[in-house]
Order: C-alpha cells, then sequence, then structure tokens
C-alpha cells in the first residue's frame, strides 16, 4: 500500500468518525450513545493503524531513494 492510499483510507475514516461524532451528539438515548461511542473507539484504532501503514511506507520509500 503506497503512502498516498492509507492516507486517503485515514482521511475516509476520519470522516466516518466526525459523523458518528455529529451522531452521538444528536442521541439522547444512552444505549445508542454506547454502540456510537465503541464504533468512534474502532474508527480510531483503525486510523492509528492507517497512519501506522502511512509511516511505514514513507519510510521505505525513503530509506529507497
Amino acid at each position: 500500500m503506497s503512502t498516498d492510499d492509507a492516507l486517503r483510507k485515514a482521511e475516509d475514516l476520519l470522516a466516518r468518525a466526525e459523523a458518528a461524532r455529529l451522531k452521538l451528539e444528536e442521541t439522547e438515548d444512552p444505549e445508542q450513545a454506547i454502540e456510537v461511542l465503541q464504533e468512534l473507539s474502532d474508527l480510531g484504532k483503525d486510523v492509528e493503524a492507517e497512519l501506522r501503514r502511512a509511516r511505514q511506507a514513507a519510510d521505505a520509500d525513503a530509506a529507497g531513494a
């Protein structure tokens, strides 16, 4: 996976996280709030993984240059 691909995926995940955050603000249902918080947690982990992949790809590109 290239650096650009990993960054693009991370941006998509961040957009999904923003949508979930807005949903959390709008809900008054505690059960739904818990589900959204779990979704945000999962998305945060996915973003972290994609940023790690982007960093590794950039390091590999720099080492090969």
